[in-house]
């Protein structure tokens, strides 16, 4: 009988709100959550960078849901989708996140191409596509207007002038490049050749292209050794990095070059891969951030987020660091511009991603992530040159 007394009395209270034209309040769990699209290479058996920008934006929905979540109180969801490095399947994957009710962006992975193939397509959606990897220059500079492309990351242009200048202030006058024949590679080469048209710190010897799939790199290597390189500039993912440097520790030690490499390797089992063959090769990679010999807060509070929800003990045991750091400050951002617009309309959430100031983040603190003449988050300030330790951590050897 109570029971029933008091389903009578809430019902009358329902019907008077009604009848004054006020809606009944929802509480935060009954609001519909506002989804985040991730299309990246989970499929790709030998990469980890797609897991490690899922582990970033974990880390920081996590963070801003225990805050109360966007827009007065609704959730923020990851909704994924494996694309395995195809862009077919990406623009497939695309096509169904865009059709989800209140799914504001899309996270992309770290291959430059599937996203490049995805620009027209982006745009046509309307559906901002945030970047925290893949690093082709044209990805952020296209001719699309409004640009849905917003990026947080390295770019080919940073990362060919750091690995550039570093080999010039090693004294080498002439290096090769190794690059695939893709978007990627192309993007590297003009970003290589525009840089040293503007300084003379060093000088390509010669390009040498190769395939995805490729089982062996020794004769582009060679051949770039026999046209007079004193380095090699190499543009490779975790795959076609270890058959490389595997082939190269076989040679005579005169015939092992020093290899300066883009940071594609660090995006898979680069390490576990190239194994003691990578103790005989002078070896380098760029980066943009390190967890290791962090102490403030932030980066604390992520290290013990990732050993929470992931079993990771520690910064050095953190696969593909950059892909966390990088997804993990974008998501902050997304959120922020969220709350700017006001409501999960995509136009408007691109709109207020341009508009969101003074942002303290892991990697840096940003007085404007994005402007409408510029939608790169990072700059050349946060690159420099890194290596393999023996247990396979990334360290930083210097800055540029």
């Amino acid at each position: 009988m109570l029971v029933d007394l008091w389903r009578s009395v809430l019902a009358r209270m329902l019907l008077a709100a009604c009848s004054l034209g006020v809606a009944p309040v929802a509480t935060a769990a009954e609001k519909p959550p506002v989804r985040i699209g991730l299309d990246a290479e989970f499929g790709v058996p030998t990469s980890t960078s797609a897991q490690a920008v899922r582990l970033g934006m974990k880390i920081a929905v996590d963070e801003i849901n225990q805050r109360g979540g966007v827009l007065g109180g609704r959730k923020l969801m990851i909704e994924e989708r494996d694309n395995r490095s195809v862009p077919a399947r990406s623009l497939q994957n695309l096509r169904e996140l865009a059709a989800l009710p209140d799914l504001v962006a899309v996270f992309c992975g770290k291959y430059s191409p599937v996203v490049v193939q995805a620009l027209p397509l982006i745009h046509q959606l309307k559906l901002p596509l945030l970047d925290p990897w893949a690093a082709a220059d044209p990805i952020t500079s296209h001719d699309f207007q409004p640009s849905y492309t917003f990026r947080l990351s390295l770019k080919d242009s940073w990362a060919m002038e750091t690995m550039l200048s570093s080999a010039g202030q090693r004294g080498f006058k002439r290096v090769g490049m190794l690059a695939p024949n893709t978007e990627w590679g192309r993007s590297s080469l003009r970003a290589a050749e525009n840089f040293l048209s503007r300084s003379k710190v060093t000088s390509l010897a010669a390009t040498r292209w190769y395939n995805w799939g490729d089982e062996s790199l020794l004769e582009q290597y060679r051949t770039l050794r026999e046209a007079g390189s004193q380095a090699m500039i190499l543009v490779a993912n975790e795959r076609e990095g270890a058959i490389l440097v595997n082939e190269i520790a076989k040679l005579p030690e005169a015939e092992r070059l020093p290899i300066l490499s883009h940071w594609g390797v660090t995006g898979g089992r680069f390490h576990h891969y190239a194994g003691e063959a990578l103790d005989k090769i002078d070896f380098s990679v760029v980066q943009t951030y390190s967890f290791i010999g962090q102490r403030n807060p932030k980066a604390l509070a992520v290290l013990a987020a990732a050993q929470r929800l992931e079993g990771i003990a520690g910064p050095r045991m953190l696969p593909s660091p950059v892909g966390v750091a990088h997804a993990y400050d974008l998501t902050h951002i997304l959120a922020r511009a969220i709350d700017l617009a006001g409501s999960t309309d995509r136009t408007a959430v691109r709109d207020a991603l341009e508009q969101v100031k003074n942002h303290a983040g892991l990697i840096r603190r940003y007085t404007q992530p994005f402007t409408p003449s510029r939608h790169d988050a990072l700059d050349l300030g946060q690159v420099f040159m890194a290596r393999f330790a023996a247990d396979g951590a990334i360290e930083a050897v210097s800055t540029k």
